[in-house]
C-alpha cells in the first residue's frame, strides 16, 4: 500500500487471495492483486495464471506477509516454521507450515509437559499472547494448572484439524487465530486464573482494526475513538493507585 502511493502501478501476486477478490483493490486505482506469477520474460513482461499479463519495471520479494490487519489483499501470514535443531524423533513434525501434534497450539501431547511452544499462533495480539501463554506453560510446569490427559489433547487437536479442513482452510494456516484471536488468549488466562483482556483493550484493537480499512493512508492520524483512550487512562490510573500488574501494560 506504501509503494502505491508513489508508483505509478503496483501488481501483488498472491498465493492466498481468492478468485472473488482478484483485480483492482477497493480503494486504490493503481492497486491490483493477480494469482501467483507462471513466469516472467527478459522484455520485463510477468504472465500470472490466470493468463494476465504486465511489464514490470521492478519484481520486490516479499518473502513474508506480517500479520497486519487483514484486507482482502493478504490473507494471512507467510512466515514459516523451521526447527533445525529440535529432534523430537519424529513426535513433533512440519508439514506444510503447520508445526504439530500440539494442544492449544503450545504443547505436544507425547511430550507435555517437558516440551512448549510459545508464540506459534498467527494474528494474535503479540505480548499479550506471549505472556498469557507463558504464565499457563508456568503455571503447567510447577504443578498449579493440570493438563488434560493425552488422549484428551490428541482429541482437541484432531477436532481443530476437522474444522479447519471442513471450512476449507489450508493446512499452512493452522495457527491462524485470527477468527478467534480474543477468546483464545481469555481462554489462557482463564486457565491461569488472571483478568483476561480488558474490554477497552478489545475495542481499540477493533477500532483501530476498523480504522485502518477506512483510512489506509492516515490511520496513524486520524480516528474516532477518543473516547476508548479515556478509559484506557481511567484504568492505568487505577492499576498506579493499586501497585503495577498485568493490566498496566500496554
Amino acid at each position: 500500500m506504501d509503494i502505491a502511493q508513489v508508483a505509478k502501478e503496483v501488481h501483488i501476486a498472491s498465493r492466498s487471495a481468492k478468485v472473488g477478490v482478484l483485480g483492482n483493490v477497493s480503494g486504490y486505482d493503481n492497486l491490483k492483486l493477480h494469482p501467483m506469477i507462471e513466469s516472467v520474460h527478459k522484455d520485463g513482461s510477468v504472465i500470472f495464471n490466470d493468463g494476465s499479463v504486465v511489464l514490470a519495471d521492478v519484481i520486490l520479494h516479499c518473502t513474508w506477509y506480517a500479520p497486519i490487519y487483514l484486507t482482502p489483499i493478504l490473507q494471512g501470514s507467510q512466515c514459516k516454521y523451521h526447527f533445525p535443531f529440535l529432534d523430537t524423533n519424529g513426535i513433533v513434525t512440519v508439514e506444510d507450515n503447520c508445526v504439530g501434534p500440539l494442544y492449544k497450539h503450545t504443547f505436544p501431547p507425547a511430550l507435555a509437559p517437558w516440551l512448549s511452544f510459545v508464540g506459534l499462533p498467527l494474528m494474535g495480539i503479540g505480548f499479550i499472547l506471549y505472556e498469557f501463554q507463558s504464565k499457563w506453560i508456568a503455571g503447567v510446569l510447577s504443578g498449579r494448572i493440570g493438563l488434560p490427559s493425552e488422549e484428551e489433547m490428541m482429541r482437541d487437536i484432531e477436532a481443530l484439524y476437522l474444522l479447519l479442513e471442513a471450512s476449507g482452510t489450508p493446512k499452512r494456516y493452522t495457527h491462524g487465530i485470527g477468527h478467534c484471536r480474543m477468546e483464545y488468549m481469555d481462554w489462557f488466562a482463564g486457565e491461569c486464573g488472571i483478568p483476561g483482556i480488558e474490554e477497552w483493550r478489545k475495542e481499540i484493537y477493533y477500532a483501530t482494526k476498523k480504522n485502518y480499512i477506512v483510512r489506509p493512508h492516515a490511520f496513524r492520524d486520524e480516528w474516532e475513538d477518543e473516547d476508548l483512550a479515556l478509559k484506557a487512562h481511567e484504568d492505568f490510573t487505577k492499576c498506579r493507585s493499586n501497585g503495577v500488574d498485568r493490566t498496566c501494560i500496554s
